[in-house]
């Protein structure tokens, strides 16, 4: 996988950033030894557009990975959102016959959890488990070694588009790169984002990016829910430069810069200079005029957040509240104006229980990233280190892949 051994490399490949995170396992834990980040130009609303234009963001994201780290990259971990992306709970019951349950058949009730109707143009990607039940007994995180007649396994389900996945995978294989897995890029989040606690508390992950926003829900310690909405923070920079007559360019540094989702904490006598279109000079406009456009569409998305949650039914289960990551989340006021729509504790979530750069990639920015990196470090196989990656497969034709991934 690279020239250093133990080398665990994230590919977050995102509507606005496609980003590499490189991590070296050492017995101390994860250290980031390496990352590299390159405008997306090749994706709209997390899916591929442009196969050229996402392929030269790979490569440059790459590149710079492999300057910093010193490591030749030769395989990723790579993340994926779209609203192609869809999430269904499922059961799967088999007979145990009196006997005590082995991994066998923890195996064979999961797979008879996955028989059932998904289209022809969709795959499964991920089979995560929530739960299992032994006869009456429920709420079970590890039923191996019981006795039992009966097995049964709640999970999470998560399909994608073979066409949309095949893209991506191809835009990766164009670089020279091998892929090792797809990840669900809130599931990789969570595990840069998100504690033990609030996960078994019961918290909810907005995953808030340039082209959409991620949702997932834990409660006792897995997933329950997860969703992608069509909205995200590429459509804050357009009404500003609509609402202010700027070019696009300039309303993406008018926004990080200046913009502000909770207008309370915009002093009345700031000021902005906004250049304008067509080369007119630039001129100087009261902050909060921004916030009056900047504060309605986070609101319109927040709220779109807290409807999915609600028809989810988990929303009186998110003792923990919320966790807001991605770019977008960096936003000033954001986390206050969360706290009055959903109503319950709300916090900005960091990349954490990582070493090495952690001055570079503390930031919403790189949770899927450094949560790439993480999620590969727990569930790759051992003997799949230094360099001995196993393949996600050539996608030729229909694909048919099949992910078990243990909480």
């Amino acid at each position: 996988m690279g020239k250093k051994g133990n080398i665990i490399v994230g590919l977050d490949v995102g509507t606005t950033k496609t980003c590499a995170v490189v991590g070296e396992i050492k017995d101390t834990g994860i250290d980031i030894v390496g990352i590299g980040s390159h405008p997306s130009e090749g994706l709209r609303k997390g899916v591929v557009v442009n196969i050229e234009s996402t392929v030269d963001a790979i490569k440059k994201a790459v590149e710079e990975a492999e300057h910093i780290s010193g490591c030749e990259i030769s395989s990723v971990y790579v993340g994926i959102g779209g609203g192609h992306i869809k999430g269904q709970n499922s059961l799967g019951i088999v007979a145990v016959k009196g006997r005590e349950v082995d991994k066998d058949d923890v195996e064979r009730a999961i797979e008879e959890s996955k028989a059932i109707a998904i289209p022809l143009d969709r795959q499964i990607l991920h089979t995560l488990p929530q739960y299992y039940v032994v006869d009456d007994q429920d709420g079970i995180k590890d039923p191996v070694g019981m006795s039992g007649v009966r097995l049964e396994v709640k999970v999470h389900i998560i399909t994608g588009s073979i066409t949309f996945i095949e893209n991506v995978v191809k835009s990766v294989e164009r670089v020279g790169l091998d892929v090792n897995d797809i990840i669900l890029e809130q599931l990789a989040s969570g595990e840069a984002v998100l504690s033990p606690d609030e996960k078994d508390l019961g918290v909810a992950l907005l995953d808030i990016g340039g082209g959409v926003t991620k949702i997932a829900l834990f409660t006792g310690g897995s997933i329950k829910h997860t969703a992608v909405l069509p909205i995200g923070g590429n459509y804050l920079t357009s009404d500003i430069a609509t609402g202010l007559r700027t070019p696009i360019g300039e309303a993406e540094k008018i926004k990080i810069q200046y913009g502000c989702a909770y207008l309370p904490l915009i002093r009345k006598d700031e000021t902005i200079e906004v250049h304008s279109v067509g080369g007119r000079e630039p001129r100087e406009v009261s902050r909060q005029i921004l916030g009056s456009i900047v504060e309605p569409r986070m609101e319109e998305i927040l709220n779109m957040a807290y409807k999915e949650i609600c028809r989810s039914g988990y929303e009186d289960h998110l003792a923990a509240g919320v966790v807001l990551t991605g770019g977008t989340s960096i936003l000033e006021g954001t986390t206050e104006l969360a706290e009055q729509i959903f109503n319950m504790p709300v916090r900005r979530g960091y990349p954490t229980g990582i070493g090495g750069l952690i001055d570079v990639v503390n930031s919403p920015v790189y949770a899927t990233g450094v949560g790439l990196v993480i999620y590969g470090s727990k569930y790759m196989p051992r003997d799949t280190f230094n360099g001995n990656a196993r393949k996600f497969g050539k996608m030729v034709g229909g694909i048919k892949k099949w992910v078990l991934d243990f909480f």
